[in-house]
């Protein structure tokens, strides 16, 4: 069996293992940075990939359904962080840079 490309954001497992999603991949280097639910990111190269796929030890997975596993993401609620703009948009300015040294 031929081995698929490694697309980025896509999900997939070592067989009876632990799902992994592709990150990034390099073909110049031949590397494909990997990171697992948990965090933790690993670099393959393209042989080891093509490799694993022969032998079956890789296959697609689905993502999980909570992907926040691997991010730092608070729930955000817009009613508590005040982010609820009403009125007249076109008055919100951003204040003058008066002062700032950009030397300093």
């Amino acid at each position: 069996m031929a081995a698929p490309s490694p697309n980025i954001g896509e999900w997939y497992r070592h067989t009876g293992g632990d799902s992994f999603e592709v990150v990034a991949f390099d073909e110049d280097d031949g590397t494909i940075e990997i990171q697992y639910f948990d965090g933790t990111v690993e670099e393959m190269d393209t042989e080891d990939w093509d490799s694993e796929w022969a032998d079956r030890a890789l296959e697609k997975a689905e993502p999980p359904e909570d992907w926040t596993g691997s991010v730092d993401v608070e729930s955000t609620d817009d009613s508590a962080t005040g982010s609820d703009i009403s009125g007249d948009e076109s008055t919100l300015r951003a204040g003058a840079l008066d002062g700032i040294d950009l030397f300093e």
